[in-house]
């Protein structure tokens, strides 16, 4: 039934990728990466444009999904994905939201559980696109650049495209996420202090 779905919006070319990507980050259990490389194999040297007008449709669709996990929570994703997807999402995201996003724009796991469960779990929507901004971009514009590149031939490329840049933008990840631990917990202790020197200077104070 779906890939029914994905074949009547190939005809449309890039109207069908806005379509697929926008509902990829909603519901739609099929990634938009697939659309996006039958249409780029059909005309390579559209590949740059096809990448840009996914990746917008793709942002426009996250807040879609959010709200949707906000209103309707996460029982709705069992009933399109499979469990096993949706529980390692959920343990990702408990143990780190920010890391589950950027980690889950390359995985299988389908984008769209992380939408809705930024949703369910009040994760602000800010930075879901923010960093939905990131994983997607770096997705969508390296397939569209290989096929723009070396034409059709980009095909058996692009297949383990997502493996390739999980396994390079993880250790990245990793190292941005704790450089960022540890600058907010120097904030932090620089601003207990700031608040205790002026407790003690209140009370000086109010002493004499």
């Amino acid at each position: 039934m779906f890939q029914s779905v994905v074949d009547f919006l190939k005809d449309f070319g890039p109207w069908g990728l806005v379509i697929h990507s926008f509902l990829d980050a909603i519901i739609f259990p099929i990634p938009a990466f697939f659309l996006q490389v039958s249409l780029s194999i059909l005309n390579p040297s559209t590949a740059l444009w096809l990448a840009t007008v996914g990746y917008i449709a793709c942002l426009l669709g996250t807040p879609v999904g959010y709200y949707l996990g906000k209103i309707m929570g996460k029982s709705v994703l069992y009933k399109f994905l499979k469990k096993e997807w949706i529980d390692a999402a959920t343990d990702r995201f408990q143990k780190n939201g920010e890391a589950a996003i950027l980690i889950g724009s390359f995985t299988p796991i389908p984008f769209k559980v992380f939408t809705i469960l930024s949703g369910c779990l009040n994760f602000p929507l800010w930075r879901l696109i923010g960093y939905a901004a990131i994983g997607r971009g770096l997705k969508f514009y390296i397939v569209g650049l290989l096929f723009y590149l070396y034409g059709q031939a980009a095909e058996s490329m692009v297949k383990d495209v997502s493996l390739y840049i999980f396994i390079g933008a993880v250790p990245v990840i990793v190292i941005f996420l704790l450089l960022r631990k540890r600058s907010r917990k120097k904030k932090e202790l620089a601003s207990k202090a700031d608040q205790q020197q002026q407790q003690q200077e209140e009370s000086i104070r109010i002493g004499s």
